[in-house]
């Protein structure tokens, strides 16, 4: 049975690789949640600063690249009416799933205690036959469940974050998009206009490449699933205390 879209969580962490990662593929409902009061945390693993295509100058150079996307993430942020934006700086092309990472991730947990938390699916390797997904992706995503579950819950896992005040902290739902399991869809006909406003923020990564009618027709896919005429689709996690 399908489920009905929930209520929007009252605070959200938003868990991505890369800068525009969130505005590929959940923008659309994170602009929605925003319009209704959630407090949302973007928080990305890297600076992106790897993220060079053709039409990257020959003189740019990583560093420069890397605050280029940073302010890029910013603005396409404010687009969506999130605030405040995390980069903890992991080197672009290459995460690996490190105790470290997790640390990290963790303490934003506990820091944020968010009701939710939004990453993709680990498992999924591939996107039907034409897109292989990104390394940093599906590591992103298995080190974001991998705090969630046990080491944001579990008070003797990263005992040092106890030193640092940061009590244990339990997230109710998990929302993981990109699943071939998907079984939420939210509704973001109103907000679709806001995705490709933010998306199109990330100028280094667009070029002259107008996303519109990629990301427009994804919605109108996912939607159709539902009978809505723009959606994105999640495998939603309600985890028991």
């Amino acid at each position: 049975m399908a489920r009905k879209e929930p209520p929007a969580p009252k605070r959200v962490l938003s868990i991505h690789a890369h800068p525009d990662d969130q505005e590929f593929t959940v923008a659309g409902t994170l602009a929605k949640w925003a319009r209704a009061g959630s407090e949302i945390v973007t928080v990305c693993l890297t600076r992106g600063e790897a993220g060079s295509n053709k039409s990257t100058p020959a003189e740019m150079t990583r560093e420069r690249l890397a605050k280029i996307r940073e302010e890029e993430q910013r603005a396409a942020c404010r687009v969506l009416g999130i605030s405040e934006v995390v980069f903890l700086g992991y080197e672009d092309g290459v995460l690996t799933p490190s105790i470290d990472l997790r640390r990290d991730l963790t303490r934003l947990v506990r820091r944020h205690r968010p009701d939710a938390v939004v990453t993709g699916d680990p498992t999924v390797r591939y996107f039907g036959t034409r897109y292989m997904n990104h390394p940093d992706h599906r590591v992103a995503a298995d080190v974001a469940l991998d705090a969630i579950f046990p080491s944001a819950e579990t008070r003797f896992i990263f005992p040092e974050l106890l030193d640092e005040g940061l009590a244990p902290h339990h997230v109710s739902a998990v929302w993981l998009f990109g699943s071939d399991r998907a079984e939420t869809f939210v509704d973001i006909s109103a907000t679709l206009d806001l995705k490709l406003r933010a998306l199109r923020e990330h100028r280094t990564q667009m070029g002259d490449w107008d996303p519109a009618p990629m990301i427009a027709g994804w919605a109108r896919d996912q939607g159709a699933r539902r009978r809505l005429r723009a959606a994105e689709s999640f495998l939603r996690m309600v985890l028991d205390n």
